[in-house]
């Protein structure tokens, strides 16, 4: 791995979220609401930090995919301190660990809190917290690729290491255009929905917020009720329909835009995708009926749509507590959350793809039981599955497992109920925001240890990048024939291999 390198990128990566952060000046200049300081040490702090990576450290003419995935975990981790700051420094979250979970949650588009009352926050930084979710949706990394050619340099690699999903959809020969027509796609739809929500009477600040955490499967609302302060079966129409727009694949989007709508129906894993949310509905809808939990049928569609939509996006939104819902019903809705939303969407998750691929495999293995000369192959679509991409799948739902498995423990450990604590970390590792019981959906996780939190902001950011980029870190291998750093006043020196 060639650490200046990685320093290098990380640096610049550093200075464009710098600039980011005065993105909430006009905001805070409107409302009058003081915060125009927070933002402005903010940034220069990330304008230090960036600046002095860039200039210490050399660029690196080639990047391998160990730099890749060293680039995207470092950034994502170095990213989310710095976006942790304006909730220091304004005082809102004074805790450290408690700010950096807010930031990673943010980045990741989790959507957890330790907020306990989100409305008072200042606007400025209410939309600053929302702005989090919309930049990691379609990926920092992605969004570098698209606006800084200059990164172009070893750019497959990070696509790979940063984009969610066992397959990468490459939409052009050249990367950078690949990740400017996804943002593109992902702008434009922030656009429409954002207009829509102002149709339904929604002010434009909240408007424009509720379509980032929507678009990014994000989930931070400005109020405490989340979209169910709006009761509103309108609004609830929009953001639901964007919600399972953002769950699905976006070169489907894009395929669309481009006149071929049947792209849609003939993509197995879409397919696959309605299916489950249609019978969770379905299924939801009639155990809360025959419960009593609704008196009447329309409101109890429209809460069952909405949450099922909403926990199989990975947004985690809420217009009702379902954690009041009959027990069916919870069960459910966490089996969702293991699922997920499409590969090469903003969702979290295992990914419905993984799933599809499993079941045929196991079908497969049922049906040479009975025919063991039959040789039959994975096909998705009317495409052959390779043997590596489903031995992959399978090794990531073995490293899902005890990656769950020992986060649970560790947080149960700590004195944190059966409840609670595994459905923390199923709502952090899958990046839905909302668990149940103390972490339900009108809760919220600041009352947790500070261990149990920083196991869950590990969850998060494994969880968003699918696994195996966080994981070959914490393999001894991946540290072998490790290059020393090139300093700018070195840079005649030979650079040397370091031997652990």
């Amino acid at each position: 791995m060639r650490i200046g390198g990685v320093l290098n990128l990380l640096g610049r990566l550093i200075l464009i979220l710098s600039l980011m952060l005065l993105s909430p000046i006009p905001f805070s200049i409107y409302y009058g609401d003081g915060m125009i300081p927070t933002f402005l040490v903010s940034s220069l702090v990330g304008l230090v930090a960036g600046t002095v990576l860039v200039l210490v450290f050399l660029p690196e003419r080639e990047l391998g995919y160990k730099d890749g995935f060293a680039i995207v975990t470092f950034s994502w981790i170095g990213l989310a301190l710095l976006g942790a700051l304006p909730y220091i420094l304004s005082g809102y979250i004074p805790s450290f660990v408690g700010a950096f979970f807010e930031s990673m949650s943010g980045f990741t588009t989790t959507g957890s809190t330790v907020l306990s009352d989100i409305e008072v926050l200042p606007r400025s930084l209410l939309f600053w917290r929302t702005m989090t979710h919309w930049l990691g949706g379609m990926g920092i990394i992605v969004l570098t690729l698209a606006i800084l050619p200059l990164l172009g340099i070893g750019g497959m690699q990070l696509f790979q290491a940063e984009v969610p999903g066992p397959t990468k959809d490459r939409l052009t020969p050249r990367i950078q255009d690949t990740a400017r027509i996804l943002w593109s796609v992902y702008l434009l739809m922030t656009l429409v929905e954002t207009v829509l929500l102002m149709a339904g009477g929604v002010d434009f600040f909240n408007a424009l917020t509720h379509s980032f955490a929507t678009l990014a499967t994000g989930g931070f609302s400005n109020h405490n009720a989340s979209v169910g302060q709006y009761q509103s079966p309108y609004v609830e129409s929009v953001v639901t329909l964007f919600m399972f727009l953002a769950g699905a694949n976006f070169s489907l989007h894009f395929m669309a835009l481009r006149g071929d709508l049947r792209a849609y129906w003939k993509n197995e894993e879409f397919r696959f995708y309605c299916a489950i949310i249609g019978i969770a509905v379905l299924l939801i809808l009639i155990a809360n009926q025959v419960s009593g939990t609704y008196h009447h049928p329309a409101r109890n569609l429209r809460d069952s749509l909405f949450q099922v939509v909403s926990i199989m996006t990975t947004t985690g939104f809420g217009t009702a507590d379902f954690d009041t819902w009959p027990p069916f019903c919870r069960t459910l809705l966490v089996a969702l959350m293991f699922i997920g939303g499409c590969a090469g969407s903003t969702g979290g998750g295992i990914k419905v793809v993984r799933f599809l691929l499993f079941f045929k495999h196991a079908r497969l293995q049922l049906h040479k039981l009975v025919h063991p000369r039959q040789v039959e192959t994975i096909k998705l679509g009317m495409t052959k599955v390779p043997q590596d991409v489903m031995i992959a799948i399978l090794s990531f739902f073995a490293i899902y497992l005890a990656v769950f498995m020992a986060a649970s423990l560790i947080i149960t450990g700590l004195g944190v109920d059966i409840i609670t604590g595994p459905t923390a970390v199923i709502a952090t590792l899958n990046n839905i925001g909302p668990g149940l019981a103390l972490v339900g959906p009108t809760q919220n996780f600041g009352h947790l240890p500070s261990l149990a939190k920083l196991v869950l902001i590990f969850c998060m950011l494994a969880g968003r990048l699918e696994l195996y980029t966080v994981a070959i870190l914490l393999t001894p291998g991946f540290w072998k024939m490790t290059r020393r750093p090139k300093i700018r006043w070195q840079r005649n020196r030979p650079s040397q291999a370091a031997h652990p």
